[in-house]
């Protein structure tokens, strides 16, 4: 990337970095679009914010991007939906395609993906209001963690540790989704996968351990304390490393990622077995975010890394999934 001139940022034109929107998240993704804007700034691109929840496709279209960053968490930024838009438009775009962001954003999916790959994941019920609860626990044990299922960055996630406490669970998750996730718990040590690239050049960053305080990674450890640990990379063992890079790799080309990613992996503490828990299709850039710290481990600045990102924006759907 140290070649990277005002020649290369010229060719990338006009860059929109899409951010905020209307998502839970969207407080995070505003941390993130700063954090790429000024990135690319600092590059000599021409690079511009635009928030997609002030701001509309039409006017999206009238800025004549010629690339976009995608910043956007959560619903309408990760989902599919404004990826579909883009297509239309005929903008490339960072990250994954439609497909790709729809299945990632619906951790049920991702898991039956998975599963039918033969890759390993906890095991889980969908639950509506009509479920068995009792039945659940009877199938997956306690605790277990109820969560929404089109949701990121912790939101709306109980760990239910008594049957008694799993309906109240169910309905703080069905505030954000109809169709909620519980999910078999995982006692073990919390890792997370950065991985660049698509298809067989897809290549996993170092793998990062999250230590949060008594194990609760939750919205506001993961964004505003520095009381969570991160070692990156993680110590493990030469063989316990190459299988967790190994199944994220594989967990992202599953659902067809490209550009960049994160998969988030649960190492069981009884026997070093790993666990795949979720891919995000447009990870976090904050200044506590995983990708840029994995990226950091290998040598690759911040500024780097969002550049490596947006030179690799394309139209999937036009040019076919590859």
């Amino acid at each position: 990337m140290s070649g990277f001139n005002s020649g290369d940022a010229a060719a990338l034109g006009k860059v929109g970095v899409l951010f905020g929107g209307r998502s839970a998240e969207r407080d995070v993704s505003i941390m993130s679009g700063k954090g790429v804007h000024a990135a690319l700034q600092s590059k000599g691109i021409d690079a511009h914010l635009f928030d997609t929840g002030e701001r509309s496709i039409a006017d999206l279209a009238a800025e004549e991007f010629d690339r976009v960053f995608i910043a956007l968490h959560g619903r309408f930024g990760e989902d599919g939906s404004l990826q579909g838009a883009l297509e239309q438009l005929g903008i490339p775009y960072t990250g994954s395609g439609v497909m790709a962001c729809a299945i990632g954003m619906d951790k049920i999916y991702t898991k039956m993906i998975w599963l039918m790959r033969g890759l390993p994941t906890p095991r889980y019920a969908s639950l509506d209001a009509s479920t068995d609860l009792a039945q659940v626990v009877a199938q997956l044990g306690l605790p277990l963690i109820v969560k929404p299922p089109h949701e990121g960055s912790s939101m709306g996630i109980t760990k239910v540790r008594a049957e008694g406490d799993l309906k109240a669970a169910y309905e703080v998750a069905a505030g954000f989704d109809e169709v909620v996730l519980a999910e078999e718990f995982v006692t073990g040590r919390e890792l997370t996968v950065a991985v660049l690239g698509r298809g067989a050049h897809a290549r996993a960053l170092p793998i990062v351990e999250i230590v949060a305080p008594d194990g609760n990674y939750d919205y506001q450890n993961k964004y505003f304390t520095d009381d969570t640990k991160y070692f990156c990379p993680a110590v493990l063992d030469e063989a316990t490393s190459a299988e967790v890079s190994r199944l994220a790799v594989e967990a992202y080309r599953a659902i067809d990622c490209e550009g960049w990613g994160r998969v988030d992996v649960l190492l069981r503490a009884s026997d070093n077995k790993p666990f795949l828990i979720e891919v995000n299709t447009s990870p976090g850039m904050t200044s506590h975010s995983l990708v840029p710290m994995a990226a950091r481990a290998l040598g690759i600045s911040y500024e780097d890394l969002c550049v490596e990102i947006v030179r690799s924006a394309r139209l999937k759907m036009a040019q076919g999934q590859g």
